[in-house]
């Protein structure tokens, strides 16, 4: 294997590591606690910009979904403050460039849902103006959208509202996690690039959260990128198929925590698979839609496990010469790594 002290800086679109800041207690500054991602892990990694979701699911935090999502936000604010100026919170397409030359990294705050927004496009513009510059319309259907683990709904039409103040207030649409219907109807609406911040290759593993070879080239097609995730549920079949018995049993009605805890630990011991399949998607991603529609969005603090080999996000040093091992060139990584989701966020957010 190649040198992982040559890998080039990183850029990752999605993770949910806040969550673990504000509810089991990680300490992002020195590292402690379960986190997979820490300030002294992105120094390590060479990650130079990460979109950090903000995660609000309705029946999680009935009423209280704006609340939540801004104390989130509060966190993540927190976090940056704790680099004394070596991370900060990027608004516009400049600030995320610079944190590839001068600059302080960058934190992009997303949210991964709609639900903070209540039902109502309208209220997108508060959190526009606190600094959220990525939005996934829905985790699980709500009145914006479907999901691709739900009914395959297409936007309703107040999801076709929110992409259009989406556009109008320079906030990145994300893809991720929406239904195949209602990625037909960004595809038919937007004007703008779109991303799936952490979505695979439907073709390698059959997950309904993976996009088929048709909309990667759409993808592609229209300036965007999609972001590889970690997930070995995402990137392994041999996986994903194992586990499929235990993810429905672990959605049965009435099913208890403890009996939770043995299903999450059986799907433990299932062999995950290491980078070198999240190398394979990277690949044909290229394949399909070309070497600009491709870069990371690794999903960490979000996914139950990592890759075999993979503890922390400081092993993401290892994935640029994983790349070159596999026959890129050193434009095509770089491009994977950084470039990408530097260009499109610059494009859809301005100067």
């Amino acid at each position: 294997m190649s040198d992982p002290r040559t890998s080039p800086p990183l850029f990752d679109a999605h993770c949910d590591t806040v969550m673990k800041v504000l509810d089991e207690g990680a300490d992002f500054i020195t590292g402690m606690g379960a986190g997979h991602i820490s300030w002294p892990g992105m120094v390590a990694a060479n990650l130079r910009a990460q979109v950090f979701a903000c995660f609000v699911l309705s029946e999680h935090h009935p009423g209280e979904e704006a609340e939540r999502a801004h104390a989130m936000i509060d966190a993540i604010e927190s976090m940056a403050a704790g680099t004394e100026g070596a991370m900060a919170i990027a608004r516009s397409g400049q600030e995320i460039e610079d944190a590839f030359g001068s600059g302080p990294r960058a934190a992009i705050l997303g949210l991964e849902g709609a639900d903070p927004l209540e039902g109502r496009a309208e209220n997108l513009r508060a959190f526009a103006a606190r600094g959220v510059r990525d939005l996934i319309f829905a985790w699980k259907d709500n009145p914006f959208s479907g999901t691709a683990f739900g009914d395959d709904t297409p936007l309703t039409a107040e999801g076709e509202r929110l992409l259009g103040l989406c556009e109008d207030l320079h906030v990145m649409v994300d893809v991720s996690h929406l239904s195949d219907s209602a990625f037909d109807d960004v595809r038919r609406l937007a004007t703008r690039p779109f991303i799936a911040s952490h979505s695979n290759c439907r073709v390698l593993c059959p997950s309904p959260r993976n996009l088929t070879d048709e909309r990667i080239r759409v993808v592609a097609d229209r300036g965007g990128v999609m972001g590889i995730n970690l997930s070995p549920a995402f990137l392994n079949p041999g996986y994903y198929h194992a586990t499929q018995p235990l993810f429905q049993a672990s959605k049965r009605p009435g099913i208890t925590d403890e009996e939770r805890r043995e299903l999450r630990q059986q799907a433990a011991g299932i062999p995950k698979g290491g980078l070198d399949w999240a190398v394979r998607h990277v690949v044909h991603a290229v394949d399909v839609g070309g070497e600009d529609c491709i870069g990371l969005g690794c999903d960490l603090d979000g996914i139950a496990f990592l890759p075999d080999g993979m503890e922390s996000v400081a092993d993401l040093a290892f994935f640029a010469p994983l790349l070159r091992d596999a026959g890129l060139g050193e434009e095509q990584v770089e491009k994977v790594c950084w470039r990408n989701f530097v260009r499109v966020f610059r494009e859809v957010l301005g100067a």
